[in-house]
């Protein structure tokens, strides 16, 4: 069984993703954009599955619910590069040379 991680701030807020308008407007947004913009960005073609909110909401109903502030990813995306930049403030995904391609990655600020 997985530990839950979240703060009980975060539990509270978790609530909105199980509202109607939420299913809606998830609904509307994946036949929008049925595609993951960041493996389309790669060349990839993978079918999104998940509406990442691009700034963080933190339970605030503008930020959740604005169409503008949703990006259409598949899981893998999601659940691994997307979740690590939020915990850590950077992507540790790495260009063609093998190094960080993110300019907040601690290796770009010489700090590696």
């Amino acid at each position: 069984m997985r530990r839950n991680q979240r703060s009980d701030e975060a539990e509270e807020w978790r609530k909105l993703y199980h509202t109607a308008r939420w299913q809606s407007l998830r609904s509307w947004q994946l036949n929008r954009q049925p595609l993951c913009e960041r493996c389309k960005a790669k060349g990839i073609t993978a079918a999104a599955t998940v509406c990442n909110h691009r700034i963080p909401h933190k339970g605030d109903p503008a930020l959740f619910y604005d169409p503008d502030n949703l990006e259409p990813l598949c899981a893998p995306c999601h659940d691994g590069p997307v979740q690590s930049e939020e915990r850590l403030g950077y992507s540790k995904e790495v260009g063609l040379d093998g190094w960080p391609i993110c300019p907040s990655h601690p290796a770009n600020k010489g700090e590696a």
